[in-house]
């Protein structure tokens, strides 16, 4: 398959340390700033709202893995004082009024909430340290492949903060609202043997495995019907939210689709 770059300006993919390539229905998206474990800025997360908003519909898959030891080390340190050089310190946001506050978090959580859009299924490839900013954005993903050395964690309570990256609600979905909670509070590290067993990953591997298992999974995800796969995504994401005559009320309007479909393409000409 031919491999392109994603149409979004390379200037602001290069200040959020990441890089997007295309290969046929799947985006690669590359954390790449191994030197400081990957750790993450608001640049970090203007550039994955971009790839968002870029996101083509012939995308199907989204990979999102890590150069270095580490899938992330969470927020850079240097927010927890005056911040980079562009960037707002957590010092800044403290001063700013409700509104701005309200509008600058809404800004950071773009770059995390386009990975559940149901045009396409997004893969974390978790190595090493997933902790806070990090695991949230692993948990932004549809589904999880963790290396036997991937540790995760969720820190930002012992910092006097509260995990507000998006990762709240699919955390709870992934290994209930008991767990979610001691987990957050606690802050413990989440080893891969446990991801797997709890429900935050679905799978395991050696980490010298892991391109293997992706390219497998990858795959496996390509090969049903695309209008399928995103109307059964569609589906199973707003489950918890309908009652039981509403989900029911929901496959059958998306089975009625589908036949449409399927009907429209069996047609001559």
């Amino acid at each position: 398959m031919s491999q392109s770059q994603l149409d979004v300006d390379p200037d602001l993919l290069a200040g959020g340390h990441l890089r997007a390539d295309v290969e046929g229905a799947v985006l690669t998206v590359t954390l790449d700033r191994p030197q400081a474990r990957n750790a993450q800025t608001p640049s970090t997360w203007r550039a994955l709202a971009a790839i968002g908003d870029a996101l083509d519909d012939s995308v199907r898959v989204v990979v999102l893995r890590a150069e270095g030891e580490s899938f992330s080390a969470g927020l850079d340190r240097a927010m927890f004082g005056a911040g980079l050089p562009g960037e707002p310190g957590l010092m800044d946001l403290a001063r700013m009024t409700g509104d701005d506050l309200d509008a600058t978090i809404a800004s950071f959580q773009r770059g995390f909430s386009w990975l559940c859009d149901d045009r396409v299924i997004s893969v974390a490839v978790v190595q090493g340290h997933a902790v806070g900013a990090g695991f949230q954005l692993a948990l932004a993903c549809d589904l999880r492949i963790v290396a036997e050395d991937a540790q995760l964690a969720m820190r930002e309570t012992s910092l006097g903060l509260v995990p507000d990256l998006t990762g709240t609600s699919p955390l709870v979905r992934a290994i209930g609202y008991s767990r979610a909670l001691e987990v957050c509070v606690t802050g413990r590290w989440i080893g891969a043997e446990e991801a797997v067993r709890i429900g935050l990953a679905s799978l395991r591997v050696e980490r010298a495995h892991l391109g293997a298992a992706v390219d497998d999974l990858l795959g496996a995800l390509t090969a049903a019907d695309v209008g399928a796969v995103r109307e059964t995504k569609a589906l199973l994401r707003g489950a918890q939210d309908r009652t039981d005559l509403e989900q029911h009320a929901a496959e059958r309007a998306a089975q009625g689709r589908r036949l449409a479909a399927l009907a429209a393409a069996m047609q001559p000409g």
